[in-house]
């Protein structure tokens, strides 16, 4: 008789179980089903991950995708020359590990509790009591932590090395020493022990089931799930504001928001976003949309949708973007309304643009087309970008041409996604490891983290002179660039700037932002805002959340900015919208999209919005 006629229900059968058919797991009790489902998928999933692996598969991850090996053996051999930073570093890790010893033992004998480490502000993954109130756990906790602060004072302390190396190792040391935190693994982790015991291990099976259909969706590389994706419908419970496309070209959409009030402001107000993210992060819900709020405060709204690309595009460039991107809304905007001057606003790579523009219309003698221009999330200097810079050397601009070319000319959604989150990897990409994988558990439904995963592509042309002047060298912020002929000079640049920046951006820093605002030749209203790159930008006053400074000069410092600068409790919208009305002339009756000489083409959101990345079919 075979192992297989043996089984006993409650483990699985030896033999040559990846025969098994639907007929013999039945024969399994609930949970050893389930492992045996996921196991056998795993197998079928993993044998065609190395067939296309073996095939040269271009899209499949690189062994060193950051190319970071060159940077790490030139950073560690400085480490190992350098013997007094070696020797104060195991020093300090020696008396932290007696600290600990001391403490511990303290700790189990009279209950006094002391730490020889702590963990940073705000780093949630020691949220659960045990991480604290266990002595063991505890100890794992603080050992971990002073490996960690170990291994980054070695990088960070050690000299010799360019700043640009310094940075790019100190960044992936922190990616691994992140990757081995103890809440990582189902044998140190307290919230997964106990579930283990409490499910019978039907946690860990859950777990494996939902890794391999993250696996099998991103086709041998690991797509995340960060949220529930059939929680929403974008149009229906997503970007809802009413309004009417009345203008459309092959890489935008232009929406007219209806007016919610009887009068409006004579100027209309212009919204260019990013398009590496879709627009309706400005229109998420009623309680939290930007867009609903601008119109309830007067303004005739008109919004950008930029197109997701496809390989068609995939030789649009920059200047592309300005001339049929936010020059051909300007022109579309004056024949909606009849006004020839618009208030614009940018956000994030939409401000790049926009700042762009501004300087390309002053330099062609037509800077009162734009009133004046309020930059979100912004940057027009790139030397202190931040973290993103690391993703800019040579070695990977090449690794992310070579990407593109495989994906027949545009950089997918997914590989944009895997960036960002990287940026903050404990709450992005390791909070739903441990969620997803060892807990076993479904991701809830979140507007904003279904807005995250719902990704954009990247035209090539676009992208490669996007990051390479830009990101790399700076030009634009230099004075270097030129569209055609025409040079394109921010301190020539006299109109109007409202600068939103945000305290804790990750993406656009503040002092980055704050360099970029010095770089204008006219006014500037320079603000900061609590919070990061969204929440900082995207604060409802209803929602009485965070803070904001304000500051009526502009020193040459962001740090004297700070020391002259003044705390307001809430969002600082309601700052923006007094700013606007100055700029935003008397009031008129309200206009409705079709009042003018463009009509209604479909209603808002459109349908460049419905395009997603993850199956390139428009869902209209």
């Amino acid at each position: 008789m075979s192992s297989k006629d043996n089984q006993d229900n409650t483990a699985f059968p030896g033999g040559n179980w990846s025969e098994w058919t639907e007929k013999d797991l039945e024969t399994l009790d609930h949970v050893s089903r389930n492992l045996m489902q996921a196991s056998l998928k795993s197998q079928k999933l993993m044998s065609e991950v190395v067939a296309k692996a073996l095939e040269g598969d271009p899209v499949l991850p690189q062994a060193d995708p950051f190319h970071s090996a060159p940077e790490f053996g030139e950073v560690w051999t400085q480490i190992i020359s350098q013997p007094e930073l070696v020797m104060q570093a195991q020093a300090d890790l020696m008396k932290g590990y007696l600290d600990l010893w001391s403490n511990t033992t303290k700790r189990v004998v009279t209950g006094d509790e002391a730490a020889a480490i702590k963990p940073e502000a705000g780093d949630k993954r020691w949220r659960s009591k045990d991480w604290s109130e266990n002595p063991v756990f505890d100890a794992i906790k603080q050992s971990y932590l002073l490996n960690q602060h170990f291994l980054m004072g070695l990088v960070h302390g050690v000299d010799g090395i360019d700043e640009k190396t310094k940075r790019k190792v100190e960044f992936l040391t922190k990616q691994m020493t992140d990757a081995l935190a103890p809440t990582n693994f189902a044998l140190t982790n307290p919230d997964v022990i106990r579930e283990t015991m409490q499910s019978r291990g039907e946690n860990l099976t859950r777990g494996l089931k939902n890794l391999m259909a993250d696996l099998e969706k991103g086709r041998g590389r690991l797509a995340l799930t960060q949220t529930d994706m059939e929680g929403f419908k974008v149009g229906e419970d997503l970007a809802t504001t009413a309004g009417e496309v009345v203008f459309e070209n092959d890489i935008i959409e232009l929406i007219q928001y209806a007016p919610t009030t009887d009068t409006v402001k004579k100027r209309p107000l212009l919204i260019a976003p990013p398009w590496i993210n879709k627009f309706y992060i400005l229109d998420l819900r009623e309680k939290n949309s930007m867009i609903r709020w601008l119109t309830q405060q007067g303004f005739t709204v008109f919004l950008i949708s930029w197109v997701n690309p496809g390989p068609e595009l995939k030789d649009k460039t920059f200047e592309d973007y300005m001339h049929d991107g936010l020059l051909a809304a300007i022109d579309a905007v004056e024949e909606a309304t009849g006004e020839t001057s618009v208030n614009t606003v940018g956000y994030c790579v939409g401000g790049t643009l926009l700042a762009s523009t501004l300087a390309y219309l002053e330099a062609t003698g037509q800077p009162e087309r734009i009133a004046s221009a309020t930059f979100f999330a912004a940057q027009t200097d790139f030397e202190l970008a931040g973290d993103l810079l690391i993703f800019i050397d040579e070695e990977w601009m090449k690794e992310i041409e070579r990407l593109m070319d495989a994906q027949g000319g545009v950089l997918d959604g997914r590989t944009m996604a895997d960036t960002f989150n990287l940026l903050r990897s404990n709450d992005l990409v390791w909070s739903f490891t441990i969620n997803n994988y060892l807990l076993g558990r479904q991701p809830q439904a979140f507007d904003l983290l279904y807005w995250n995963a719902d990704q954009t592509r990247m035209p090539k042309a676009l992208h490669l002179w996007y990051l390479d002047n830009m990101y790399r060298k700076n030009r634009l912020s230099k004075g270097e660039l030129s569209f055609g002929e025409v040079p394109l000079e921010l301190d020539a640049v006299k109109t109007p700037i409202y600068m939103q920046a945000s305290r804790d951006d990750h993406i656009a820093p503040y002092p980055s932002v704050y360099k970029g605002a010095k770089r204008f030749g006219g006014p500037v209203r320079y603000m900061m805002a609590g919070s990061g790159h969204i929440a900082g930008v995207i604060n409802h006053p209803d929602a009485n959340k965070y803070q904001h400074w304000t500051n009526d000069e502009l020193p040459d410092t962001v740090d004297d900015w700070i020391v002259g600068a003044v705390e307001h409790p809430g969002s600082w919208w309601l700052d923006w919208r007094e700013w606007l009305y100055e700029r935003s002339g008397e009031d008129v009756p309200a206009r409705n999209p079709g009042d003018g000489k463009l009509n209604p083409i479909r209603p808002a959101p459109g349908r460049n919005v419905l395009v997603r990345s993850d199956d390139s079919k428009s869902k209209t």
